[in-house]
């Protein structure tokens, strides 16, 4: 037998424990609502990781959903069970026999693996316990953790660890990270087996298979396991367990020559690859008397095997526990799903939402699971006894006398919901071309105090019931250079779109480029707004209209897509790299295009048409027209050179916008082109 060398024995790298505040507050109300004095063990989730970023490994996280029933974290986390025991009182928590408990919950794990249920089912070779005491008064939390492993004689490392590129070729690397991600399960991507044949083909087995694929000669065969560890040399502590099964199980294989794969996945270009992953050359001795001893106890933050102490009195204030929620929610995406996603830019936008009604309830609601922290709400109009139903901001109560405005009525809405959200609503109407502009000065008004709102904010939702309505907003966010989204309804059609973001206009426009129309992609400084496929000026759409013209009549579900589609959109823009100056394709996007049109989540179109009778979505994208009625050089050009006299002319000569941009004169030129008045509805549901 070789002698042994301190330097070759395998040292592994420990976990560290991470709970989540929303752990704790599932605690407290079991420990107040279910358990009350029952000490007995419950059976409870953590999750570790093998994947980027940085600081997740190494880790085993109790959060929120430890409790479940089920594992319920998404596939790039990997399971572990474990059991909670949590004492009631300090001194319970202290006299509990420590080395008792995990050689009881050790000797389950031994079980498991004797009768080959840990074969079966890898994830239960992955097993901690969790001692606790709450102390509900103080909100003061006793916590120590142990990470159930056995005690078996030192492991010798035949030779030093080295990168999977070292003995894969890069196809087989890639071949391995595809069937890697290709499994869906969780609980069997913790602990594999990996054969390369002579053919130099990889293949990915279960567990299970390890023992009568090693037995093959025609082939090589490693034991895999998911690696949390980022330390060259050190395996993470799931290797431990997992080779408690030679000496349990597979006795024929004591002194044996092993090969271990400790994955680690990496998100490199758009996909997942385990080309940092490390090989182990190992031996596993037999074993001694120590064949009953377990370990695994956790040392606390000063290096000692001692308990932790979570202090949570401040936290555990509903509201500071409500916004710690919400931003895991978020996290949970960028941890596992999306690294690149920068949360900060949605939560830091300020957005002002142009309608408080069914567009703009739905809009604010789901803003608000993005992480929004501050919305102003602009709307005119009071809450009547139609709205709760599709609206889904107002109640029953906000109806009474006469109805609450429905801007007020919606910002407070979304506080109860999240109080930490700054909602702020404003009643306002907005001036409108061909409305007039009697009383001046309340126009005049009117229009500075919105300017003063665009200014102030980062996204514009244009999220009004008629089309002239959206017109001052897209001409100041326009001249401003802010992000507008647009969405408009028809009784079975709906339009989402983003307006072209230029720089704010300070100077007299340059001419605009020609249009070019062989390109595929159009650059987001081009891309047009709600107006550039017109050629009228919007008027008043409400005169002379019945009642079912007036109002925007739509079947329920229309309005809450084309919201949801809103919100997506304007955080695709925010997350891509160029933001509002990203380009969109002329057609929609290939599946699988990776090109400068898509962002982290993906496509970012310039418009989406939707026709819920044939339940199909299109995404067309135009370029910016030259004379159009909001948005061209023309009317940014007058605006800045007169102010608020052109928004007034604008408002009481419905034709002078046709003749700023040169309108007029076309329809002299081509007499038999045909004009068309259309109203909202009917230009969301035009092809």
């Amino acid at each position: 037998m070789e002698p042994k060398d301190s330097e070759n024995i395998l040292r592994y790298a420990p976990f560290s424990s991470v709970v989540a505040p929303g752990f704790w507050h599932n605690l407290s109300q079991l420990k107040l609502d279910v358990d009350r004095l029952c000490e007995l063990p419950r059976k409870i989730w953590g999750y570790y990781s093998a994947s980027d970023p940085p600081g997740f490994n190494m880790s085993l996280f109790v959060d929120y959903s430890s409790f479940n029933s089920e594992f319920t974290v998404e596939p790039t986390s990997l399971p572990s069970n474990g059991v909670l025991i949590n004492t009631n009182t300090l001194e319970s928590f202290k006299e509990t026999d420590k080395m008792a408990l995990v050689k009881k919950y050790g000797e389950e794990l031994k079980e498991m693996i004797l009768n080959g249920d840990a074969l079966k089912n890898p994830w239960l070779l992955s097993k901690f316990i969790l001692l606790t005491h709450a102390d509900l008064k103080k909100h003061q939390f006793y916590y120590w953790f142990a990470f159930v492993s056995p005690k078996f004689p030192d492991v010798q490392e035949i030779q030093p660890a080295m990168k999977i590129d070292q003995v894969l070729s890069p196809q087989q690397v890639e071949s391995l990270s595809k069937q890697y991600s290709g499994i869906t399960d969780s609980a069997l991507r913790g602990f594999l087996c990996v054969t390369l044949d002579g053919g130099g083909n990889i293949s990915l087995l279960p567990l299970e298979s390890y023992c009568s694929a090693f037995a093959d000669s025609t082939q090589r065969t490693f034991l895999c396991f998911a690696d949390p560890s980022n330390l060259q040399q050190n395996p993470g502590w799931p290797l431990r367990t997992l080779l408690a099964l030679i000496p349990f199980k597979w006795q024929h294989l004591v002194g044996s020559t092993l090969e271990v794969i400790g994955l680690r996945r990496k998100f490199i270009q758009s996909s997942w690859s385990v080309s940092e992953s490390v090989l182990f050359t190992l031996r596993v001795p037999s074993l001694s008397e120590r064949q009953d001893e377990w370990v695994g106890w956790e040392r606390n933050a000063r290096g000692k095997f001692g308990p932790r102490m979570a202090d949570l009195g401040a936290t555990m204030d509903p509201l500071r526990l409500a916004e710690t929620s919400v931003d895991l929610n978020l996290k949970l995406m960028k941890w596992r799903l999306l690294p690149e996603l920068d949360l900060d830019v949605v939560k830091g936008a300020r957005v002002l939402l142009l309608g408080a009604g069914t567009l703009g309830c739905c809009v604010a609601r789901l803003l608000l699971g993005w992480g929004v922290r501050e919305m102003t709400l602009v709307d005119n109009g009071h809450v009547s006894y139609s709205n709760p139903v599709r609206q889904m901001l107002f109640t029953f109560e906000d109806c009474k006398d006469g109805g609450r405005p429905k801007a007020e009525a919606a910002a407070d809405a979304l506080r109860k919901v999240f109080p930490g959200v700054v909602a702020k609503g404003v009643k306002l109407s907005i001036p409108m071309p061909g409305h007039g502009a009697s009383q001046r000065d309340e126009v005049v008004q009117a229009a500075q105090q919105l300017e003063e709102l665009i200014c102030a904010s980062d996204v514009v939702f244009l999220l009004t019931d008629t089309r002239e309505s959206r017109w001052l907003p897209t001409m100041l966010s326009s001249f401003h250079g802010k992000l507008a989204i647009n969405a408009a309804l028809g009784f079975d059609t709906f339009l989402v779109m983003r307006h072209g973001m230029r720089p704010a206009h300070s100077a007299p426009s340059a001419a605009a480029p020609p249009m070019d129309f062989t390109a595929k992609l159009i650059g987001g400084e081009q891309l047009g707004c709600y107006f550039c496929n017109d050629i009228v000026a919007p008027g008043n759409s409400t005169r002379d209209r019945t009642l079912d013209q007036q109002c925007t009549v739509t079947r329920p579900g229309v309005s809450l897509l084309a919201g949801a589609l809103a919100v997506e959109l304007a955080v695709s823009v925010l997350q891509h790299p160029m933001r509002g100056c990203a380009s969109a394709w002329c057609v929609s996007a290939p599946m699988g295009s990776s090109d400068e049109a898509a962002g982290p989540l993906g496509a970012v179109p310039h418009s989406v048409r939707g026709f819920l009778s044939q339940f199909q979505l299109l995404q067309p994208a135009t370029q910016r027209f030259t004379q159009c009625v909001a948005c061209s050089s023309q009317v940014l050009d007058e605006y800045a050179q007169r102010g608020t006299d052109f928004l007034v002319q604008v408002f009481e000569q419905p034709g002078y916008l046709e003749d700023v941009t040169g309108l007029t004169q076309l329809h002299q030129e081509v007499p038999c082109l045909e004009v068309l008045e259309l109203s909202d509805s009917e230009c969301a549901s035009m092809d």
